[in-house]
């Protein structure tokens, strides 16, 4: 038989075509698959964001001053007392331990004012009133205008002398109470009319 012909079985049939090695089966599953990751609903920050097309009103910077004073004079008697105490019952090295603690916690309530102020922000909608603050422990609330009680607005004798005032809101529920602080004094006497005038007509309008 020449070579490269076909070989011809006895019955006149050629053999089937050659085919290669089969390619290895999936191993079969062992459980039951978990479920696929979800993908993350986004920022925790999103839920503190302003309400779309708004951007939060800030208050004063000078209501980080109104902080960083208040630091001082808390610390100034602290530190008087503490280091006297210390001194005639451990020795120098206790007043000089304890004068290092307060510029420790003077520096580091300084840099605290600073992120308070930045944290607060307010916003006025059509029907409600949203205030946000709180560096460390974030707050949002929504005052309904129809739910105010009465607004006033104070001011300490810090606080009149850096001209700026606090805001509170009082409603029927302690719990939707708010204030906005470190505001002009000029600016918390407007808010407070226009708040006024606007949970006036909401609660005629209930």
């Amino acid at each position: 038989m020449p070579p490269g012909s076909p070989r011809i079985l006895p019955h006149g049939v050629p053999p089937a075509p050659q085919r290669g090695p089969l390619p290895p089966a999936a191993p079969a599953p062992t459980g039951v698959p978990g479920p696929s990751p979800v993908p993350l609903g986004g920022r925790a920050e999103q839920a503190f964001d302003p309400p779309s097309g708004m951007a939060w009103a800030r208050v004063s910077p000078r209501l980080t001053w109104h902080r960083r004073i208040a630091v001082l004079l808390w610390a100034l008697p602290l530190t008087v007392i503490g280091a006297f105490v210390l001194a005639r019952t451990i020795g120098l090295l206790g007043g000089l331990i304890w004068l290092a603690v307060i510029v420790v916690g003077c520096a580091m309530g300084w840099i605290v004012a600073e992120l308070v102020y930045r944290s607060w922000g307010f916003a006025e909608r059509a029907d409600d009133l949203l205030v946000t603050h709180g560096f460390f422990v974030k707050h949002l609330v929504v005052v309904p205008y129809g739910r105010m009680q009465y607004v006033d607005v104070t001011a300490g004798l810090l606080e009149q002398w850096l001209g700026v005032a606090t805001v509170r809101l009082h409603t029927a529920a302690a719990a939707t109470d708010a204030r906005i602080p470190g505001l002009p004094a000029r600016d918390a006497a407007v808010l407070r009319d226009r708040l006024a005038q606007k949970g006036e007509a909401r609660s005629i309008g209930l």
